[in-house]
């Protein structure tokens, strides 16, 4: 029996989409053999791959002026390409960063890492990252700005864009890509792993914008150059074949439940049937994010005792309610929430956590 799988990442996939993936995993009607088996030269996967990347080019409305790359290594290898791709080597231009929890940490690290040079414009470390940041203390010479839309840890997203001006705007979207419209009039670059919200892990989807590829130096090393990809159809070497196929299937299904408006709407019910209960019972149940910063992805949450809340993931877990403990470093519980949860899972947990509270009242 299928489980409510509340997972953080990898999350949980749509059944039409696990259905047709165990189908062709074995023979593939236009394929002859497994998808995992095709070549990435041969030309029925070509054009399959052509028609992933058409499809999210319609979905999210992405402009001609952008080029659309799939690359390997997820989003932490992104941390350290973004910096060696549009920053110089030799220090004389930096980027800022908005620091909202873990993930901006690691990305800010990485371009250290590298030897790029960059600083922190908004930082809500020193309240734990139950935020997003209000005023940005911006460079006006700065090469972009980066900041991470949806905090997984946490239960922090950004509901408005960061005002950057004129900046070019870099964008982690990882775990709420496809959960609603992207405004591309404001970004310049966003880069996704795909084991949030558009497939399995193995293929991370970068967006860039034409021009940006003009400041990339000639000794940015040759797979982690944005050049190199774009210029090989992001087939430069051989691509997560069967990833990217599973990213087109899901591509299909969200287009089938209406489009990134309509997962929007979804998203913002089922976040809501969760934090109702969260508000319903404040002594009981405390959120982790401030109200004004909840995530529509991450539910997180505490309850009075730490012996309560491991009763409460073990009760939850027993029941079918599965991966709600909070991440690691933080504690706490998680109800990931991410497109393919159906709502019923969403009003299953909503009516636990309420059946919880009464049973230790």
């Amino acid at each position: 029996m299928r489980v409510h799988n509340f997972s953080a990442g990898p999350g949980v996939l749509p059944m039409e989409v696990l259905q047709e993936a165990a189908r062709d995993l074995i023979d593939h009607p236009d394929f002859g053999m497994s998808v995992m088996e095709s070549s990435h030269r041969a030309g029925v996967w070509v054009e399959r791959q052509r028609k992933v990347t058409d499809d999210l080019r319609r979905l999210l409305s992405i402009p001609q002026e952008f080029e659309i790359l799939w690359v390997q290594g997820g989003a932490s290898t992104q941390f350290a390409m973004v910096p060696l791709n549009l920053l110089p080597s030799d220090g004389s231009a930096s980027a800022d960063y908005i620091m909202t929890g873990q993930w901006s940490d690691k990305a800010l690290y990485e371009t250290h890492q590298v030897g790029r040079t960059a600083r922190i414009a908004a930082s809500s470390k020193a309240t734990n990252y139950d935020r997003i940041p209000g005023e940005l203390d911006l460079d006006p010479g700065a090469s972009f700005v980066h900041y991470t839309s949806n905090n997984t840890v946490r239960g922090t997203q950004f509901a408005a864009l960061p005002q950057t001006g004129d900046l070019p705007l870099v964008c982690d979207a990882s775990s709420d890509i496809l959960s609603r419209p992207m405004d591309f009039a404001r970004h310049d670059l966003v880069y996704a792993g795909a084991q949030k919200n558009m497939g399995p892990a193995g293929v991370t989807l970068v967006i860039v914008r034409k021009s940006l590829l003009d400041r990339v130096e000639d000794n940015v090393p040759t797979m982690m150059c944005y050049k190199t990809h774009a210029a090989k159809a992001s087939a430069y070497n051989t691509p997560p074949v069967w990833s990217l196929y599973m990213v087109g299937l899901v591509l299909e299904w969200v287009e089938r439940q209406g489009g990134v408006e309509a997962m929007a709407k979804m998203c913002q019910s089922k976040a809501g049937l969760i934090y109702d209960v969260i508000d319903e019972e404040p002594d009981f149940y405390k959120g982790a994010a401030t109200t004004n910063s909840r995530s529509l992805m991450n539910v997180t949450f505490r309850l009075p005792t730490p012996e309560l809340e491991a009763a409460f993931v073990a009760k939850a877990d027993a029941e079918g309610l599965k991966n709600l403990k909070g991440h690691r470093s933080v504690g706490g519980c998680r109800a990931s929430l991410y497109n393919a949860l159906p709502m019923e899972s969403a009003q299953v947990l909503a009516q636990f956590m309420r059946d919880f509270r009464q049973q230790n009242a």
